[in-house]
């Protein structure tokens, strides 16, 4: 079923093609002081990366994706929550109409201009599909974009490619890239069991998102909404507000690591 962003197809709407979209264990949630709780027994989580896995970058029509060879063991994230080791396959951007919202996790109320999300599996199960259809197959590193005075120059080389992935169906090269230069200093974080923010909204991933931001400059989200959702020989569409909002939390806890 053709899902989107837009009010015939939106985030309201994608329950009636997949309904585990109106589950109990939905993404993304507010997350709030008050109902957080500090777990003394969450570890530290690593990453380690292997720049050579990075493949190619595209535009899917809904985000700019980066995507990792996960046919082994060479990109993983290991530590905080995560019973065991998991495979980075892509990373993707979420990101706003202007600067002051595109986030899809709230923290305190507050929405910055964007969210990075890495995308790992689990390899104990056979392959990807496979690791969606589990409670534990999933884990995303979720980072805040802030828009600052100082921008991290790291986000330069996804951005320089921006401009051959305008349009939907867009693919270019993108090797040796490791994606933890990315990652701001502090690795505080939250974490709790949630879903794909995007159909079919599978509730398989446990969530561990960075407190502290990266900065961006506008001109980097700008260049961002500069993407097309529509195919070359179509009209000019640009893809922005590609993030779904909060779920409701209900029972869940929300466990903090520092």
């Amino acid at each position: 079923y053709p899902w989107g962003y837009d009010g015939d197809n939106g985030p309201d709407q994608w329950h009636k093609n997949y309904p585990i979209a109106k589950g109990r264990h939905q993404s993304p949630i507010e997350i709030n002081n008050k109902d957080v709780h500090y777990d003394r027994s969450l570890l530290p989580w690593f990453a380690s990366y292997d720049p050579g896995a990075a493949k190619t970058i595209l535009n899917n029509g809904k985000t700019c994706r980066v995507v990792f060879d996960d046919s082994f063991d060479r990109s993983v994230l290991r530590g905080g929550p995560l019973p065991g080791v998991y495979r980075l396959r892509q990373l993707h951007f979420h990101w706003g109409s202007s600067d002051d919202h595109g986030s899809e996790h709230v923290v305190n109320g507050m929405r910055y201009a964007g969210e990075l999300h890495l995308l790992h599996w689990n390899p104990k199960y056979s392959n990807y599909l496979d690791a969606v259809r589990r409670t534990d197959g999933i884990a995303v590193l979720a980072i805040f974009l802030q828009v600052g005075k100082t921008p991290k120059p790291e986000m330069k080389r996804i951005l320089e490619e921006i401009n051959a992935i305008k349009t939907k169906g867009k693919e270019a090269p993108f090797p040796n890239f490791d994606p933890s230069i990315l990652f701001p200093k502090s690795h505080d974080y939250w974490t709790y069991h949630g879903s794909f923010t995007t159909p079919p909204c599978e509730e398989c991933i446990t969530w561990i998102v960075l407190r502290e931001p990266i900065i961006v400059s506008s001109d980097q989200m700008a260049k961002l909404r500069s993407l097309s959702k529509n195919a070359e020989n179509e009209p000019d569409l640009p893809l922005v507000d590609n993030w779904r909002p909060t779920q409701p939390r209900y029972f869940r806890m929300v466990s903090a690591s520092f």
